[in-house]
């Protein structure tokens, strides 16, 4: 078992913490303190190269709290009505923690009274994307991991953190030479 700092995400699930950052008031500094950990230190994958020990969003999770027995959980995005006590949301300090964390890696977060509390991924009982990609391969679909040559990665351009720099936007644009729509005028 090792603690981390680092995650695992899906380009979906790291794009909702974005948002979730960018668009909602500061809840509490527990929660903003886990929510700019996951993103700062977040390897970002696509869903097909995201392995299938991680927990990612709809993910069916065991894990322990300290050494507790092990709790099952689905980690969501947000609350769902019906499914009450099945469900650890992304908005609760525990499912943002276990967001992107492989089978066997703990992070400590502090409770609502300041002491610290481990959680440890026992075991990703469910995943979407495995799921998605076990089903392609029942098809007959080709969905491995690898990428051929031609195809390129995920390559982060802008990071939303990150101001923006507007020269170099202007620069590339400029540059745009070939394009030739004449836009919706000519029509």
């Amino acid at each position: 078992m090792s603690i981390t700092d680092s995650c695992q995400l899906t380009t979906k699930d790291y794009t909702i913490l974005e948002v979730v950052r960018d668009r909602h008031p500061m809840r509490d500094e527990t929660f903003w303190a886990i929510l700019h950990r996951k993103i700062s230190s977040a390897v970002v994958m696509f869903r097909d190269d995201i392995p299938a020990n991680v927990v990612t969003l709809s993910s069916r999770v065991a894990y322990r709290v300290n050494d507790g027995p092990a709790e099952t959980r689905i980690v969501a995005h947000d609350e769902l009505r019906g499914l009450v006590g099945m469900l650890l949301p992304i908005s609760n300090p525990r499912g943002l923690a276990l967001l992107g964390l492989a089978e066997g890696q703990s992070i400590c977060i502090p409770t609502v009274d300041g002491r610290p509390e481990k959680l440890t991924v026992h075991e990703v009982v469910y995943q979407p994307e495995a799921a998605r990609r076990e089903r392609l391969k029942l098809a007959g679909v080709v969905a491995s991991g690898a990428r051929r040559p031609s195809e390129a990665g995920l390559r982060i351009v802008h990071r939303s953190d990150e101001p923006r720099d507007k020269h170099r936007n202007e620069v590339a644009a400029a540059s745009d030479v070939g394009f030739d729509d004449p836009g919706p005028s000519a029509a």
